[in-house]
């Protein structure tokens, strides 16, 4: 259905639907191969131990390219919106999609580098790509408001900024929790020393996972109206 879909709004969606296959596969897989715990595991420790490792590598630096892709295009559609209608400075649409790049690379280092391998490298990727990401949702929510009635309907808008409330809420006790843990494992059982703060940290991080992925499905309206055509005339002109 994806290749039916009108414009270049087949990416955002392909976006949408291989990120949660990904989570969603490496999770079924860890579970039933018995290397975690089937209540609300951390998303990395689903990818940390064979095969899931290479399946969650493999799908994850996908999801990396197709958000980086769909950041892309993104920004030139309000490039071009913005030529019409000024509503913002081109700058701030260039920081957003800088940031949203740099999450990218984030999700990247967490693809490649193991979360028991080199547990330092992998938190510092985590933390770029969930703190980059929830800045750039909220950017993007806000240049929605901006471009408001005349790009955007209000509906979508409060949905945006609703997806992004929720992320910011979500990623702060991630983090805070994530930072009290004192041993880095995949196999956490309920009751043992700092499993309150493991379960807090991990329900926050597939919550702002997701809600990532929900934000991402808002933009498959707006990529409708761009075909590759007019995507190629786009780039060339900036």
């Amino acid at each position: 259905m994806l290749c039916f879909m009108p414009g270049v709004a087949f990416i955002p969606a392909l976006l949408v639907c291989w990120s949660s296959a990904a989570f969603i596969i490496s999770y079924v897989i860890a579970v039933l191969g018995g290397h975690v715990e089937p209540l609300v595991p951390y998303i990395s420790d689903t990818g940390t131990k064979p095969p899931e490792s290479g399946i969650f590598g493999f799908m994850i630096n996908i999801s990396a390219f197709l958000a980086a892709a769909t950041m892309y295009i993104r920004y030139l559609i309000i490039e071009k919106q913005n030529e019409s209608s000024i509503f913002m400075s081109p700058s701030c649409n260039l920081i957003t999609l800088c940031i949203g790049l740099l999450g990218c690379i984030g999700m990247g280092i967490v693809a490649n580098f193991q979360e028991l391998s080199v547990p330092s490298v992998h938190d510092g990727g985590a933390l770029v790509a969930f703190g980059s990401g929830v800045v750039y949702i909220t950017l993007q929510s806000v240049i929605s408001f901006k471009s408001c009635p005349q790009w955007n309907s209000h509906s979508t808008c409060y949905i945006r900024i609703a997806i992004s409330i929720v992320s910011w809420i979500a990623v702060i006790p991630m983090i805070a929790c994530a930072s009290l843990i004192s041993i880095t494992k995949v196999d956490w059982i309920p009751g043992e020393k700092d499993y309150t703060y493991h379960f807090v940290s991990a329900i926050c991080e597939w919550t702002v996972a997701f809600g990532f992925i929900f934000f991402f499905l808002t933009f498959i309206r707006d990529f409708q109206g761009v075909t590759l055509r007019i995507l190629t005339e786009m780039h060339e002109d900036f």
